[in-house]
């Protein structure tokens, strides 16, 4: 490893050029995976450095076996993101000696027999904030936590339940995602649990459980009861015979619940748990320790507590001869044999890992911390080194499936389309399996290797009737690795590769992004100038492989195209129907069915939605996922999460534009819809009602909210209307009303009266520059910087901010705000969170 210290612009200019101009690319590698100290000091100059740290890494684990591949061989594997990509962790931590790191991408944990003492709680929560300072994801299950109201044996004398539970562990995973360090939580229950409905509705409030995703584990027993309109059985323990509680609830009315919420938010996903633990090849082993109880943020990797995995992924696009022609063909024999390889880099990496884990385990021994302090970190890395060797699990995945399925000419979606898909994906589990029987002849099998265990296996007996002579040697040499295959998403990797992520479409071929100019440069085109008189150009984006079919079928790529030719020339690409809002979403769920019969873990997809889609058809989709053999199932619907992306089109899949300032109406309409947003400023409960003109903020209510003063509300309540009403004498007030669960109107008189006349006089204050249209951010600049007196009205002050922070569209600037980790002036508002464009990080609240 060299010393040379490179500064961030000589390595960007380098990347630069080595991503041939993609400066996205190149940020993202400077960023994230090129080598540094823990001061953040860069001894890469370009990817090129990376791939030969990755490749001279593995070939020396390579030397310990026979038939070991080569420095030169391996690299050529990765240079340029061409065929196998080791993803995240493994790409950031092999071969850097300046921070002990783990290489996993992430982790489940849980306590053997998963006690639900407050002991047992804190422990795991403690646990999880030491796997995410060493970089890691983080899954726990909460179904072993009492239900609320039930007996415990301390002062509290009842359980709080789940949600407070799920605070806690989100807290901590913000507090280690501070100052640019990204932590990832996945919170799951099982839909047995009789707080499953405060779990899914958990989220729902504004600002809780925001550093977490959540999933509910859905049995077959549960999706039945929901087809057949039955009643369904919840109970604590959750798979005990006699139970300490039980109760009969319908199953639409909760399934409803969940098509609602994620509809609404995105969440939660759901697990189809019944079909992951029949399809586990590592249950085979669920009384050794290997009993799947949560998956990873992402969802693709179902873990038995303390295992990990680490990802790589095969660029797909690669493997495609003459792509975008009409000889294009996809080169199954190359194909077969990096597959092999990537499986023998993956079990390599294993290795990689454990090296990784005892330097970690040294640093621990030798902190200059208590014994009583340490023991629990070092308990915890004990029990993943253990879980990692015995069961030697890999995460071979893929990446570019859209990109392969274009350059084929197969349009994504489609029957053909995913005929081939499956094929691909069948192809590369029987010849990472058959790396893996290699493996264990050469290097052993995992120590709890045993055909009869595995023998009634569904996975396991499709790879027999696809490779009988496969299945032969493996039931005499064992295999490697307990479980090989994954498809995860792969972000950032996608955007070095240049390619479509995991097995998604693209997701738009031609797109918009903004970048601010200097308008005293000669050189500088200026497209508008926003409120804040600060210059902007606006420029199309086309995807890169979009460009190669432009390429390959005559089409001048240096011309500049109007948006009706860019329109013309996608509706004559493969690339035309097929982007993550065209697919059919019933073929797309079909298609994750067909594929995941031949991924032994499971895939993270996501289900992109327009706005306007039904929450009913949001429920057939989560059924037909179900029907169809996914192992989950997760749904985006525009507009539910802020997008960060443009579309080109002038009048299509429009978002709001933060530059733009909205209509002007003084006349406030007699009725305004309405959202709900509960917070807590230091310990006070607090609520806002935010009045809504063509979705922009147009009035706020807000003050205390607790049983002595302020609106108490169903905590199911998130919207409703204000309405402005006269009493008979002619005085003005404003009413909220609202929908209870029975569909009926409940009306709370006199929001202007229910809290601290302080608060109301300072709420018009703020109403009336809404009302003239005043953009939010500069709303939040003039609440924050009023000089109040007042301590309660200063946190009135805190809460005004925080409830109108949640309407900031997208790449809002944050001017004059410096990131505090790389001091720059590029903190952008996107979800109410500031973000930094330069380096990424992230704070919110």
């Amino acid at each position: 490893m060299g010393n040379k210290i490179y500064t961030f612009d000589e390595a960007y200019n380098s990347a630069l050029d080595y991503f041939k101009g993609d400066e996205l690319a190149a940020k993202v590698w400077v960023n994230k995976y090129a080598l540094k100290d823990s001061e953040g000091k860069i001894y890469e100059k370009s990817p090129e450095d990376m791939h030969w740290r990755l490749a001279k890494e593995i070939a020396r684990i390579e030397k310990k076996y026979s038939n070991p591949l080569s420095e030169n061989e391996l690299f050529d594997l990765f240079d340029h993101f061409r065929y196998i990509i080791p993803q995240g962790s493994p790409m950031t931590g092999i071969g850097n000696d300046y921070q002990i790191a783990s290489l996993s991408n992430c982790f489940v944990i849980g306590i053997e027999g998963m006690a639900d003492s407050y002991g047992a709680i804190i422990r795991i929560d403690e646990e999880q904030v030491q796997l995410m300072k060493r970089r890691g994801g983080v899954g726990h299950d909460l179904s072993h936590i009492r239900p609320k109201g039930s007996p415990v044996k301390n002062s509290a004398l009842t359980s709080t339940g789940l949600v407070p539970f799920m605070e806690r562990y989100s807290n901590s995973t913000r507090e280690v995602a501070q100052d640019g360090r990204r932590g990832a939580l996945m919170l799951s229950v099982s839909i047995k649990h009789p707080d499953a409905e405060d779990f899914i509705d958990a989220k729902m409030e504004q600002g809780k459980v925001t550093g977490a995703n959540i999933s509910v584990k859905i049995d077959d027993e549960f999706m039945r009861a929901v087809a057949n309109d039955e009643m369904y059985e919840q109970k604590y323990p959750i798979d005990s015979a006699h139970p300490k509680y039980s109760k009969q609830i319908k199953a639409r009315d909760l399934w409803h619940k969940i098509i609602h919420n994620a509809w609404k938010s995105a969440e939660p996903g759901v697990l189809f748990w019944d079909t992951i633990l029949r399809e586990s090849v590592a249950d085979s082993y669920a009384d050794l320790g290997f009993r799947t109880v949560s998956t990873n943020p992402c969802g693709e990797i179902p873990l038995c507590s303390y295992d990990s995995c680490r990802l790589l992924a095969i660029n797909l696009y690669s493997y495609v001869v003459n792509p975008f022609k009409g000889e294009a063909y996809f080169d199954f024999d190359l194909f077969a044999k990096h597959a092999r390889l990537a499986q023998r880099i993956m079990d390599d990496i294993i290795d990689l890992e454990a090296e990784k884990i005892d330097m970690i385990l040294e640093k621990i021994d030798n902190d200059p911390e208590s014994e009583e302090i340490k023991s629990t970190e070092r308990r915890l890395w004990e029990k993943i080194r253990k879980k990692t060797l015995q069961g030697r699990r890999t995460g071979v995945g893929t990446t570019a499936e859209g990109d392969m399925l274009a350059a084929l000419g197969l349009r994504y979606g489609t029957e053909e389309a995913t005929d081939f898909s499956e094929k691909v994906h069948k192809a590369l589990a029987l010849n990472a399996y058959a790396s893996s029987v290699e493996m264990a002849k050469e290097r052993g099998a995992f120590e709890l290797y045993d055909p009869e265990r595995e023998k009634n296996n569904p996975f396991i007996k499709r790879l027999k009737n696809a490779d009988p002579h496969l299945y032969e040697d493996m039931v005499k040499y064992g295999r490697r690795n307990i479980a090989c295959l994954t498809i995860a998403p792969t972000g950032t990797t996608s955007l070095m590769s240049q390619t479509t992520s995991g097995i998604e479409p693209v997701f738009m071929p031609v797109y918009k992004r903004r970048r601010k100019v200097n308008p005293g440069d000669a050189e500088a085109h200026v497209d508008f100038v926003d409120e804040n008189g600060d210059s902007w150009e606006e420029y199309v984006v086309f995807h890169h492989k979009f460009v190669t079919w432009m390429e390959a079928n005559g089409y001048p790529t240096t011309k500049i195209y109007s948006n009706e030719e860019i329109n013309d020339l996608v509706a004559k690409s493969p690339y035309y129907k097929a982007t993550s809002k065209d697919v059919d979403w019933l073929q797309k769920v079909r298609m994750q069915g067909r594929v995941q019969k031949w991924v032994d873990h499971s895939i993270s997809v996501t289900i992109n939605l327009p706005a306007d889609v039904t929450e009913e058809l949001v429920g057939e989709l989560y059924m037909e996922a179900w029907k169809s053999g996914c192992k989950g199932c997760t749904v985006y619907r525009e507009g539910s999460r802020a997008g960060v992306l443009v579309s080109n089109d002038d009048n299509k899949g429009k978002k709001e534009d933060c530059y733009e300032l909205p209509q002007i109406v003084t006349h406030r309409p007699t009725e305004l819809e309405a959202d709900v947003i509960r917070f807590q400023n230091n310990k006070e409960k607090w609520i806002a009602f935010i009045g809504l003109l063509n979705g922009r903020p147009y009035e706020i209510f807000t003050g205390i909210n607790d049983e002595d003063e302020g609106i108490l509300l169903p905590k199911n309540v998130t919207g409703g209307k204000i309405i402005k009403a006269y009493d008979s004498d002619g005085r003005k007030h404003y009413d909220f009303q609202y929908k209870n669960r029975r569909g009926y109107k409940v009306t709370v008189e006199g929001l202007d009266s229910k809290f601290n006349p302080e608060f109301w006089n300072y709420a018009k204050l703020i109403s009336g520059v809404l009302r003239y249209g005043m953009p939010i951010d500069q709303v939040i600049k003039l609440v924050s910087g009023l000089e109040l007196d007042s301590k309660t009205i200063n946190t009135w002050k805190s809460g005004v901010e925080r409830a109108l922070k949640k309407y900031l569209p997208n790449d809002t600037e944050a001017n004059g705000q410096k990131c505090p980790v790389c001091g720059q002036e590029t903190l952008i508002y996107q979800e109410g969170c500031l973000k930094c464009r330069n380096c990424g990080a992230s704070k919110c609240g």
